[in-house]
């Protein structure tokens, strides 16, 4: 069974910067499968903010996020980040961390922006911005 525990989350100023990060238990990593942060501001709905892709290392990003996030996956350790810098107040949200079935399994013909793209999900984190 697979288990993702986040943390990292946090209260900072606009311009500031945290660090999230997702433990990752239980998951046989696939060459191909997406793994990916989320966010869900009040009243709104779940929105992708990073992807990679395992195998091929590929990233992806929400348009309004771009040049201030990194996603990245260190398998060693079995753990994905966000780093998120230049962080604005647009930013706050709870922050999810999420990952996919492989694509041999579905045929990966999903968007990473698509919440049926993953099956398994974190608890959230909070992050909080201020102006």
């Amino acid at each position: 069974q697979v288990r993702l525990v986040e943390s990292g989350g946090g209260s900072v100023q606009a311009g500031g910067s945290l660090r999230l990060s997702c433990a990752v238990y239980g998951y046989t990593y696939a060459s191909r499968a997406y793994m990916g942060w989320f966010r869900q501001a009040p009243e709104k709905d779940r929105e992708g903010v990073a992807a990679i892709l395992t195998g091929l290392d590929l990233t992806y990003y929400h348009a309004s996020v771009k040049g201030r996030f990194t996603i990245s996956l260190d398998n060693a350790k079995n753990t994905v980040y966000l780093q998120m810098d230049s962080l604005e107040p647009e930013d706050t949200a709870i922050y999810y961390c999420a990952v996919g079935p492989p694509f041999d399994s579905w045929g990966g013909i999903g968007s990473w922006r698509d919440l049926s793209s993953y099956n398994s999900w974190g608890q959230g984190t909070q992050v909080t911005v201020s102006s």
